[in-house]
């Protein structure tokens, strides 16, 4: 299998980083969270879980296990994404708690809590913790469970987005001074509607002349 690039953070939004876990950054479609291993890697680059957690997951689980997670992870994805795509450009309200249950359920599998512990820095001090038991994998859905439960609670879904590239499918929140923000990115779908904007200036010149 070819190895997979480096995944896509253009969201501004770690819920939507996510929901952005497919795209086609080229001309081939790429899912970052196609099994298993994709899945814990994009956790790691999305710095969502730390790194020794992923590095005892990888060494305990079961044969198929991480791949059963990698699934979970996108089934919430398409269902996630649906969510957002139907009321992005508009405020939430409460009626859409209804459809949030799922979400909801998945927060509640949690087992958090939280210790006193010495701060770092060279004037230690005390500090409190929140610690989370990983007892299986499936808890590693947990952290992206947060992410798109604080996308719903802090974000005004009236400047979520979709970017107005041609073929992209990338999403994004736009917290732009005045909400002008059009591309995913400026160096991919920006300069690509920069370059067709050009051309057909040359060709209308063209015929022009």
């Amino acid at each position: 299998m070819a190895a997979r690039p480096p995944a896509l953070f253009v969201g501004d939004s770690p819920g939507l980083d996510f929901l952005n876990s497919v795209a086609t950054p080229g001309d081939t479609p790429v899912d970052w969270l196609e099994d298993g291993e994709g899945f814990l890697s994009w956790l790691e680059e999305a710095r969502l879980v730390p790194t020794d957690v992923l590095r005892e997951a990888r060494k305990l689980a079961l044969p198929g296990e991480l791949d059963t997670v990698a699934d979970q992870a996108r089934r919430l994805r398409e269902w996630f994404r649906a969510f957002v795509r139907q009321r992005m450009g508009h405020s939430l309200t409460t009626r859409a708690l209804a459809e949030l249950k799922p979400l909801n359920r998945l927060l509640e599998r949690d087992e958090s809590f939280q210790r006193i512990v010495t701060g770092a820095g060279k004037e230690s001090r005390l500090e409190l913790q929140t610690v989370r038991r990983w007892r299986d994998p499936e808890m590693l859905l947990l952290p992206v469970g947060e992410a798109l439960a604080r996308l719903v609670s802090t974000e005004d879904f009236s400047w979520v987005k979709a970017c107005e590239g041609r073929a992209c499918t990338l999403l994004f929140a736009d917290h732009t001074r005045g909400h002008v923000r059009r591309w995913c990115s400026m160096a991919t779908c920006g300069n690509r509607a920069k370059q067709s904007a050009h051309r057909r200036r040359r060709r209308t010149r063209r015929r022009s002349s």
